[in-house]
């Protein structure tokens, strides 16, 4: 005796070897023995065998429409036998049968199962609907063989042209497109980035990598639509603020527009000199909470990049608070009198209008105050020299106190745009007056820091021990600086821990209660959120100067380097801010000048490949050299 019988949502033949009432000894034509359940038992018979049944009903069942059984089989259940015997007009043989029955098993959209060889034709209106839907499968399969053919062929359908670079940053891996992507980069072997530029669709890698940046941290979009406030449209100064008599000059390069410190040097009649660090207030008007606190809370930082930057405040605002060159503008001021061996005497935190009387730049005013003419009297005049010649005398006896008295002999570098042509600038470290700003910042800076701590007012500091810094609520030491606590403060323009800091200030110099509470949740979230922005930002902007780098070796066509090993297989370009790795350097002597030959430059990986081609041993002017 033979059977029909169901494991695991397939139907299997074999022969009975033996039988008891709940279960049956089952062998298959393979060989094969196995124990099933009386109730997994569909059908009997005798012959022909189980091979040849099986065989044929898949031929038969194939040959059967399932729309004519469902109008066939009417609405009520029914057993597989009772339809078989309907439909062929006879007693089914075994492979009839068991050929309906694959095919209503086959069918699901068409027959419900209600149980052991029993089906119920699905309702007219469930048949209709999921029919549709199997039609709605069918073209969205379609659709994406399509898609991914395309791609594959390396051409770009019309579907994609809004999706990048999403698609590729930030997909919905539900959608059809993305799936399309996906084979397409299966069958061309080429990851989904290299697939979609083979395709032409990034134009232009420096867009891609500025939209990919803005995508993430501004999916909205850098413009200040949401801000409405009068206080952004038409800010006006807060009443009553004192009116400083000193004439303040604040210290920028050419491109800064949010000016936020400034400085005055006064000799008073007593021999002593007062020296004002002015920093701009616009916690005025940034009321805790307020629409336009929440978009500076929501950027956190201006974002600088090379030829461009995203403000955290909007112009209207900057506009209004950055310290402009004949303007009276409301500050934050920290006094020092200062004695004439330079030693200070006193110290006051004021809130006040202050009148800046010129805006200097560092592109003009570095080629009239540098090394050289300190150290030669008979150079030309030029606007407060005496004043800039007293502050770096200061400035160096303040290094001196934090430990930081040592020359600084590093390279800083300018990038500047004019269209798509590049010019690197190296800047020496250290000049006289770079010395003189930073100075007296980091002096206001930590000096503010420990006014917070002492009056138990909740501050955001910047902490660093053993070469790791991080914001912290808790004023520690700043090692790298030589102070006790640093908490920013004079940058509230462009970085909101500066403002909530400011804030902070303010209500000590007033007398008030602080804005942030001890404990406040909204300090400690502010913590968390500015450090991973910010150091994202700063990721950004280091990723977009790589990129200028490698477009102005393309532009310079430049093929050779001269590059100092740092250790094992890195190294840092002599006349660039450009480390990378040369595998081929591995096993040099650290600080060993090299010659490198640069080739396959990637703007959109922003990568290259950097080959050693000798040891330099003597240290030669760079092969590069810089317009």
């Amino acid at each position: 005796m033979h059977l029909i019988f169901e494991e695991d949502g397939h139907f299997k033949a074999g022969s009975i070897l033996s039988e008891t009432e709940a279960t049956a000894q089952v062998e298959a034509a393979s060989g094969k023995r196995s124990k099933i359940k009386a109730t997994a038992i569909l059908l009997r018979f005798a012959a022909p065998s189980p091979i040849e049944v099986m065989t044929e009903a898949e031929a038969l069942a194939a040959e059967l429409d399932a729309d004519f059984l469902w109008e066939a089989a009417g609405s009520d259940e029914f057993a597989f036998e009772q339809l078989a015997q309907e439909y062929y007009g006879h007693a089914p043989r075994p492979a009839e049968s068991v050929a309906l029955l694959q095919k209503l098993h086959a069918s699901p959209i068409f027959f419900h199962k209600k149980g052991k060889g029993r089906y119920r034709p699905a309702p007219p209106e469930t048949l209709a609907a999921a029919k549709a839907g199997l039609e709605k499968k069918r073209l969205a399969a379609e659709r994406q063989a399509r898609l991914a053919t395309e791609l594959a062929s390396f051409r770009l359908p019309e579907e994609y042209v809004s999706l990048i670079p999403r698609i590729l940053i930030a997909p919905d891996k539900n959608t059809l497109e993305y799936k399309a992507l996906e084979d397409a980069a299966t069958a061309t072997g080429l990851s989904q980035l290299r697939l979609i530029e083979r395709c032409g669709a990034i134009p232009s890698t420096l867009d891609f990598h500025l939209a990919t940046f803005l995508l993430e941290y501004f999916p909205r979009g850098t413009g200040f639509a949401d801000v409405t406030e009068p206080a952004v449209l038409d800010p006006s100064d807060p009443p009553q603020l004192p009116t400083s008599g000193v004439r303040a000059f604040s210290m920028d390069d050419e491109a800064t527009t949010e000016i936020d410190d400034a400085l005055s040097v006064e000799w008073l009649d007593s021999g002593n000199i007062r020296v004002g660090i002015h920093i701009a207030a616009p916690a005025l008007g940034i009321p805790p909470g307020s629409e336009l606190d929440k978009v500076a809370r929501d950027r956190l930082s201006t974002v600088y990049y090379p030829g461009d930057k995203i403000t955290m405040l909007p112009e209207a605002l900057i506009h209004h608070y950055t310290l402009g060159e004949t303007h009276d503008c409301p500050a934050l001021s920290l006094y020092l009198e200062v004695a004439p061996d330079l030693r200070i005497s006193a110290t006051e935190t004021r809130l006040e209008m202050v009148h800046i009387a010129d805006n200097l730049r560092h592109e003009t005013l570095e080629t009239l105050f540098n090394d050289y003419t300190l150290r030669n009297p008979d150079a030309p005049d030029y606007p407060y020299r005496r004043e800039l010649e007293w502050l770096r005398d200061f400035t160096a006896v303040l290094e001196a106190g934090r430990g930081k008295a040592d020359p600084v002999d590093r390279i800083d570098y300018s990038f500047k745009l004019e269209g798509e042509r590049i010019s690197i600038v190296p800047r020496k470290r250290g000049s006289p007056l770079d010395q003189g700003v930073s100075g007296l910042m980091i002096f206001a800076n930590a000096h503010w820091g420990g006014w917070l701590a002492e009056k138990r007012v909740p501050g955001i500091y910047r902490a660093q021990a053993n070469g790791k810094t991080r914001m912290t609520t808790a004023p520690d030491p700043h090692q790298g600086l030589g102070v006790d606590q640093y908490a920013w403060s004079t940058s509230p323009l462009r970085r909101y821990v500066d403002l909530v800091n400011q804030r902070q200030l303010i209500s000590l110099v007033q007398g008030a209660d602080p804005v942030y509470p001890p404990r406040s949740e909204q300090l400690f979230a502010t913590v968390r959120d500015f450090e991973l922005t910010y150091d994202a930002y700063h990721d950004f902007q280091r990723r977009l100067e790589r990129y200028w780098m490698l477009r102005w070796l393309i532009q310079e066509n430049v093929s050779e380097v001269t590059a100092s090993v740092i250790r094992e297989d890195l190294v840092r370009f002599d006349n660039l801010p450009l480390v990378t790795r040369a595998p081929s350097a591995m096993g040099v002597a650290p600080g060993a000048k090299v010659r490198l030959a640069i080739s396959d430059i990637d703007l959109l990986d922003i990568d290259f490949h950097a080959e050693y081609l000798e040891t330099v041993t003597a240290t030669p002017d760079s092969t590069v050299v810089l317009p």
